[in-house]
């Protein structure tokens, strides 16, 4: 599908044209609690005078399968006809999970009904520069305190709005956090055997980006604010084509396990998985060979603007280390729980063979500075 990208600042007059181009009578306006300190809070205050809007909020961080099931019955029990989600990835996955479950049996577990696509309309603005979930078909929900991941081509919003107004209030940690999951992001798409010419392209593009733009968006500059939110929808747009890897597939555990935010999580492992890999190339998997993926990662270390690959994975640890974020200290029964956490379809997209005992020893790298 080709999805139409708006740059705005604190002028929506293109979500009208969009209610009006889609006939839009009640619309389903999925937020988290962002939304009160957003500009576009005040339009939407007016738009109610026009159109019925139907609020939902009734989600959490790595939200539940529960959330989505209200969300679903709420939507139908309003007669919405349009989705709007305004918020980071949690609150994008939801409405994402609502328009994907809105047509099915409500009687049994969505989770077990095979997806049927619908043409329900569907805008997203993002509130974070990090998931870029508003360019990917997957959806993260949890139930029964396992992560689910959902995926059809359908549930991509149509239209996206990319205003950098939405970054100015965010509390600095998460600004770090959700910068370093674009880049892993990136740089993970990258790397996995299922990268192509096109999301390389998406990956280096968002790798410069993210480092060319890092400083002034930490300090709150408008336009790297901006370039922030471009770069993250383009690490969204690689990750759509290859999915994530071993970084990923080894994070989720930790943000459960110590609270901290996913991006946060991400880069901890992969600031020691990509200097690992460098070491064991010979352990590759991807059908393109060695000397491939010897390849990918120079054009990796050339985006990060570095010599050798070597150098650029000391680069991702030196960002880490200045951005002074907290190492947990695990306990020696956390370990256990760790290395049996990881997805294995993930290792699968992962270009380095990576079995239990290896995944042991790299978390013990990754925690080793705490």
């Amino acid at each position: 599908m080709t999805q139409k990208i708006i740059i705005e600042e604190n002028n929506y007059i293109s979500i009208g044209d969009w209610i009006e181009e889609n006939k839009v009578k009640r619309l389903f306006l999925v937020h988290d609690s962002s939304l009160p300190f957003l500009s576009i809070k005040t339009y939407f205050d007016a738009l109610c005078k026009k159109i019925d809007i139907i609020q939902y909020d009734d989600f959490q961080p790595n939200p539940l399968y529960e959330s989505v099931v209200k969300g679903v019955k709420s939507y139908h029990d309003n007669q919405c006809d349009a989705i709007l989600a305004v918020g980071g990835g949690s609150a994008i996955d939801v409405a994402k999970c609502i328009k994907l479950f809105s047509n099915m049996n409500n009687k049994t577990i969505y989770l077990n009904q095979s997806i049927i696509s619908n043409e329900i309309p569907f805008f997203a603005i993002p509130t974070t520069a990090g998931t870029g979930s508003e360019a990917t078909k997957y959806a993260v929900i949890y139930y029964q305190g396992i992560k689910q991941s959902i995926c059809d081509e359908s549930c991509i919003p149509g239209t996206v709005l990319l205003d950098s107004s939405t970054l100015q209030t965010l509390p600095i940690y998460q600004k770090k956090a959700t910068m370093l999951d674009a880049l892993c992001h990136a740089i993970e798409s990258y790397w996995s055997v299922n990268s192509t010419d096109v999301s390389k392209e998406y990956s280096k593009n968002a790798i410069k980006l993210i480092l060319s733009n890092m400083d002034a968006y930490l300090a709150n500059d408008h336009q790297a604010n901006l370039n922030m939110l471009i770069a993250a929808n383009t690490a969204g747009k690689a990750i759509n084509i290859t999915q994530t890897t071993a970084g990923h597939a080894m994070c989720y555990k930790i943000t459960s396990l110590f609270g901290i935010a996913h991006g946060h999580a991400a880069a901890l492992c992969n600031r020691k998985l990509f200097s690992w890999m460098i070491k064991h190339t010979d352990k590759c998997i991807d059908k393109r060979g060695e000397k491939y993926l010897k390849v990918i990662s120079q054009q990796i270390a050339e985006a990060m603007g570095t010599e050798s690959p070597e150098k650029a994975a000391q680069k991702f640890e030196s960002i880490f280390q200045s951005l002074e974020l907290d190492i947990p200290k695990p306990k020696n029964e956390d370990y256990d729980l760790l290395k049996t956490s990881v997805n294995p379809v993930r290792l699968k997209n992962h270009p380095i063979a990576l079995d239990t005992e290896t995944i042991d020893k790299l978390y013990h790298q990754i925690f080793a500075d705490s």
